[in-house]
């Protein structure tokens, strides 16, 4: 089940991945800054932060920073403006990501670098994984509801209701949808790899310096949420793999 709170938790565990990568006193774009929590620590760290996203962003009632609407396109600065453009679980969900990189070059200036936080493969079949587990924890939990309280006309009539709130759920969960803009949940298991990125990168003239792992296992449904502590989770990521990647690329 989603929750912010804990978003906030594995954000807070991959910002401290991420810092490091930033040259101290840089100018930084965050594109795609969600409820902004990520460029206000930034600030908060001394860093100059401006960061945009889509005006109907699920986070956009939800904002602890001054998050500037953009048209998911265009980059709304001059020239030469920034020294790191910084994104997180971002552009998966772009579909005309060429541009946006032509826009990111654009506005970065000589010698900037971009550091994009990624989706892995790992986390993409774990989550379709999770996705069916889900699914019939629902059931089960459903299950008992079909024994009738006895044989009046209001007992049978809420078995009917579960049977049928039982095909609803089966209805909802028989296709695991898609995280990004292109593919489906199969095919994003390949596109969501860092091979798969890496030719990306290359394909769009930008020279990739590093692709580190964040070494954080987790799922798009949150399974056990905080319930399942950090440490857990970090031992987890070396079996299972790692729910993220940074990458580091520059204009060729």
């Amino acid at each position: 089940m989603f929750n912010v709170e804990f978003l906030h938790v594995l954000r807070e565990y991959e910002y401290k991945k991420i810092v490091k990568r930033f040259l101290l006193d840089a100018r930084i774009l965050e594109i795609g800054g969600g409820t902004g929590y990520q460029a206000k620590r930034l600030t908060e760290d001394g860093f100059i932060v401006d960061s945009i996203d889509i005006p109907n962003s699920n986070y956009a009632g939800q904002l602890e920073f001054p998050v500037q609407p953009y048209d998911g396109r265009n980059i709304p600065f001059p020239d030469d403006s920034f020294d790191v453009i910084f994104s997180s679980n971002v552009l998966e969900h772009v579909l005309d990501l060429p541009y946006l990189q032509a826009e990111m070059k654009r506005v970065l200036k000589p010698g900037g670098y971009c550091v994009h936080l990624m989706p892995t493969g790992t986390w993409r079949l774990w989550t379709n994984v999770a996705h069916y587990t889900e699914f019939f924890q629902k059931l089960f939990g459903l299950a008992p509801r079909l024994i009738p309280r006895g044989v009046s006309r209001y007992a049978l009539s809420e078995v009917v209701f579960v049977l049928r709130l039982m095909v609803g759920t089966a209805k909802h969960y028989a296709i695991v949808p898609r995280h990004g803009e292109t593919g489906n949940a199969l095919s994003e298991i390949v596109t969501f790899s860092s091979r798969h990125w890496k030719k990306h990168f290359a394909n769009q003239l930008f020279t990739m310096d590093e692709a580190i792992p964040v070494g954080l296992f987790y799922t798009g449904h949150m399974v056990l949420g905080p319930r399942l502590s950090l440490g857990t989770r970090q031992k987890l990521s070396k079996l299972l793999g790692s729910a993220c990647v940074i990458y580091i690329v520059r204009p060729a």
